[in-house]
């Protein structure tokens, strides 16, 4: 991976704007991916950012303790909207017009998710902020991610986990020698159940062939680097495996 995007989808966990926190947003965090995003809008790279909501609640988790699913899914995606609210007066205050489109619909806050227009945004140069998920419960934030990377023409959907530094053939915090991947194709991380994001979210991706690159939101200039097709992380493509450097 050496060339430029033009056009990106970032996925943003909520834990990443917990910073050092177990709960909620952390001000001085999101300021801080304000302006990572800053540097990339004026580069005149087209963002679109699907952001989660785990920082603030959990749909499966409460369904797992008694909640009803889909009570406990919309739930999570009004978590997202608060989420993607705070990113916006951030990157606002920072200089970076920005939009955010739900999917489901919150007039007063933030627009419809209508494709053609988050498009038009982009190509005026606004950040797209797309909160709520794909609108129906039982769909995770990584499966809204691949499908809006899809419906925007994104060449490489972004997946900036927080403090995870790319995929392993392992999991690295139980097995001190796992080995991290520089670039693993979807067929294996699939085969693998390598974590890269949830299983239907990855079928898409490999029907579709869309590039996947997984990276530490924590490593300074990550996004930037991520961004102008530096090696960072893993990047998750057809073709043959290949290990990292120790």
């Amino acid at each position: 991976m050496s060339d430029r995007h033009a056009r990106v989808l970032l996925k943003l966990s909520g834990e990443a704007l917990m910073g050092e926190s177990h709960y909620g947003i952390d001000p001085a965090v999101v300021s801080s991916l304000a302006q990572q995003i800053k540097k990339i809008a004026e580069k005149d790279i087209q963002i679109a950012i699907v952001i989660g909501g785990g920082n603030i609640w959990r749909g499966i988790s409460a369904s797992t303790k008694g909640m009803e699913r889909s009570t406990a899914d919309y739930m999570g995606m009004v978590a997202t909207v608060l989420n993607a609210l705070a990113l916006q007066e951030a990157a606002e205050r920072a200089g970076v017009p920005t939009r955010v489109m739900t999917a489901i619909e919150m007039r007063d806050v933030a627009e419809p998710y209508i494709r053609r227009r988050a498009i038009r945004h982009m190509e005026k140069g606004r950040v797209v902020i797309l909160a709520a998920g794909t609108g129906n419960p039982y769909f995770t934030t990584d499966t809204a991610a691949a499908l809006r990377a899809l419906e925007l023409d994104a060449d490489i959907l972004l997946m900036a986990k927080n403090g995870i530094d790319g995929v392993y053939d392992a999991d690295p915090r139980t097995h001190p020698n796992a080995r991290r991947y520089e670039r693993v194709s979807h067929q294996e991380a699939i085969e693998r159940d390598l974590k890269v994001m949830d299983a239907a979210a990855l079928s898409l991706c490999r029907e579709n062939n869309v590039p996947i690159l997984v990276f530490d939101i924590r490593e300074d200039g990550a996004i930037e680097r991520a961004v102008e097709g530096e090696q960072v992380g893993t990047l998750v493509v057809a073709g043959e495996a290949r290990f990292a450097e120790r």
